[in-house]
């Protein structure tokens, strides 16, 4: 509710001003103050807290809303109530019968701008009303001359299983416990995430909330939505029903990354490779995308797919190719076709690991923390700090010509391992 509104913004053709009192009295002060301050008396209505949700809830929000909660039993939970239909940039003013600092200040930490009490005084009022027009000239976040660096990392699985997500949360935990990085992760798997199972926490509403109503994602919402993991930390995820398919056009994805850069120092999204399809948008503002993938035919094609697509489509993001679970002796595509096959040296090899993996289930920790000492977390900290480096090269299109590509007419099956044909007695005593 709370987050600055430039009022002098084009389309802001919101009311300035709207109340919602419960008694006579206070409304007999109010009247002549927003008369002063250049502001219509109709819009001081009768009615309090309850009033205000139901009109609120089908019309717009003004810039300055006052509030009337002397006939709330539950200020706290109702003014959460009145958050939910009370635009992004609305600047609340509450006003209540109860003398107590406790309130005053969980009021204050919930998003309210000030908590005035009964009897109302003309100055008082005239004041906070005062106070409140300053957030509109304030600068919005960002806009200050200095702007706080920003790194955002797309995690995305060539295959299912692939270990996209171990990845995302070990690097978010490392940015946040290791780096001391403001880190937000957020799990873009609507429906079957791990981000918040692999963290020991309750994914919450927040991410479905979002897709539900994208206008009203700003700083206090990405406050109140997300989950904190760690002091530095903070996930959004869903855990969405599996017979509610995802309606969105994608707006709020865009704005939960814009939010992200104002209150975060790193931003890590588990992005399900399918997404890319339906929100090719999601990468505009990504600057590193790490594509997670196996030694497998599969995975060798879908490489090929998905470092092409980004050529085209997001060529602004640095690659980076991470070889996952790697067992010696047991891949089906060696180490060198497979570079030969996506035209590029692969950048960073994690072994496999599946009784440390055991481990970080068990213990509700990311892999990198249950397992620091491993040699996959000693992979995944290599990778982690060259992240934070800022990649700015992409990789030599022209490297290692002199093998064959599978983008051209190569052959995919000729990439596995191929049995000896049997000799036939007849050669074998002509020889």
């Amino acid at each position: 509710m709370n987050a600055p509104w430039k009022s002098g913004m084009p389309g802001n053709n919101r009311d300035p001003f709207a109340a919602y009192i419960c008694d006579e009295n206070a409304l007999d002060v109010l009247r002549p103050v927003v008369i002063e301050l250049g502001w219509a008396p109709e819009k001081c209505n009768k009615g309090g807290l309850r009033n205000a949700i139901q009109s609120l809830s089908v019309s717009a929000s003004p810039n300055i809303l006052l509030v009337d909660l002397s006939e709330s039993g539950d200020p706290l939970n109702d003014i959460n109530s009145l958050a939910e239909v009370c635009e992004p940039g609305t600047v609340v003013i509450a006003i209540g019968q109860v003398n107590d600092v406790r309130l005053y200040r969980d009021l204050l930490a919930s998003g309210i701008h000030d908590y005035l009490l009964k009897p109302l005084s003309a100055t008082a009022l005239r004041d906070s009303l005062n106070q409140a027009q300053t957030v509109f000239s304030a600068p919005r976040t960002g806009d200050a001359e200095t702007v706080k660096s920003h790194v955002s990392t797309a995690i995305v699985g060539t295959r299912g299983g692939v270990g996209a997500s171990t990845l995302a949360t070990s690097l978010s935990w490392y940015f946040a416990s290791n780096k001391h990085l403001s880190t937000a992760l957020l799990d873009l798997d609507i429906h079957f995430g791990t981000g918040a199972l692999a963290l020991d926490l309750e994914p919450g509403r927040g991410l479905t909330d979002a897709i539900d109503n994208p206008s009203r994602i700003d700083g206090l919402f990405i406050e109140r939505a997300m989950i904190r993991a760690h002091d530095n930390l903070a996930i959004l995820s869903a855990e969405a029903p599996i017979n509610a398919p995802l309606m969105t056009d994608g707006a709020a994805f865009l704005q939960l990354e814009e939010e992200f850069r104002q209150a975060f120092e790193m931003t890590v999204i588990d992005l399900p490779r399918n997404m890319l399809i339906n929100f090719p948008h999601l990468l505009n503002d990504v600057n590193i995308v790490v594509l997670a993938t196996e030694m497998t035919l599969a995975s060798a094609r879908d490489s090929i797919r998905l470092l092409s697509w980004l050529k085209t489509n997001a060529s602004h993001t640095v690659p980076i190719v991470v070889a996952n679970k790697v067992q010696a002796g047991t891949a089906e595509i060696s180490r060198s076709d497979f570079e030969a096959s996506i035209e590029r040296k692969i950048d960073f090899t994690i072994p496999f690991d599946q009784k440390g993996a055991a481990t970080a289930a068990k213990l509700g920790q990311p892999f990198i923390e249950a397992n620091s000492q491993s040699k996959a977390a000693s992979a995944i900290k290599s990778l982690g700090e060259r992240i934070i480096s800022g990649v700015d090269q992409q990789p030599d299109d022209d490297a290692d010509v002199s093998k064959k590509s599978l983008l051209g007419s190569f052959d995919l099956k000729s990439l596995l391992a191929k049995k000896p044909k049997p000799v036939s007695p007849v050669a074998a005593t002509a020889d």
